[in-house]
């Protein structure tokens, strides 16, 4: 399943049988207080604007205050209201859902460095991750966060490649934990993904107690810009994907 993504300002419907993702740049400006920040802060709830000003460093301040308050607008035109008229609940593992106004929307959401992702649907469980592919300790960080399958195929790889199949598998994993809406009471090692280069993004097997049907998920691998990776991961098949770049 291969995205193509379109320019749009976020006036999109989505029927039933689709997944939306947009991806968009939240490194708007170098301070919070910038006038391109601010119709992003003035959607916002008052504890999310404490939150955003907690953060330590200005950069942080500005990816929040964008990130947060994009998903309010993109959410408001799903469910034709203001976004200030949006009211998140959180699970007791800490992912957000719609507390007002009722709706069977589901979202997810994911931000790492200058971009963010977001996705939509009816009716069923969603992930979506995005991981800047930076240099770290591809061994070590494997042996303990990826299956015992997943370290065995990462060394299997070329040089080369391991940096990619590494952030595949990351940014896999990190969508199905969130779109299960587990946290990390979902055992890493439990599962596995597909990680070769060039190879689909699929949910390998399941280990769970009791073991999850693997044929229930679908994951994809978003192409969005270079020196990044990212995963999506849906509950069941009978969807279909359409992508976006928010046009600021």
């Amino acid at each position: 399943m291969a995205e193509n993504w379109q320019l749009s300002r976020g006036l999109e419907r989505l029927p039933h049988d689709e997944v939306h993702v947009w991806q968009a740049r939240i490194t708007l400006a170098a301070t919070a207080k910038d006038p391109l920040v601010q119709p992003f802060r003035a959607v916002l709830a008052p504890d999310e604007r404490e939150r955003a000003d907690r953060f330590f460093f200005e950069k942080d301040r500005v990816c929040f205050t964008v990130a947060r308050g994009l998903l309010r607008m993109l959410l408001a035109n799903y469910l034709l209201c203001r976004p200030e008229a949006i009211r998140f609940s959180y699970t007791s593992y800490g992912k957000p859902f719609l507390a007002e106004p009722r709706s069977t929307l589901q979202f997810n959401i994911s931000h790492s460095r200058d971009l963010a992702l977001f996705s939509f649907t009816h009716e069923r469980a969603v992930g979506v991750d995005i991981e800047y592919m930076r240099d770290v300790e591809f061994a070590a960080l494997a042996a303990h966060s990826f299956s015992a399958h997943e370290q065995e195929t990462l060394r299997s790889l070329p040089p080369e490649l391991v940096r990619q199949g590494f952030y595949n598998c990351w940014s896999r994993k990190e969508a199905y934990i969130k779109a299960r809406g587990l946290g990390l009471s979902l055992p890493l090692g439990s599962f596995d993904v597909s990680l070769r280069p060039g190879e689909p993004a699929q949910l390998l097997a399941s280990r769970e107690e009791p073991p999850q049907d693997i044929t229930r998920w679908q994951m994809v691998a978003l192409d969005v810009a270079p020196e990044y990776a990212a995963a999506l991961a849906v509950e069941g098949q009978d969807w279909q994907l359409r992508c976006w770049c928010y046009e600021q």
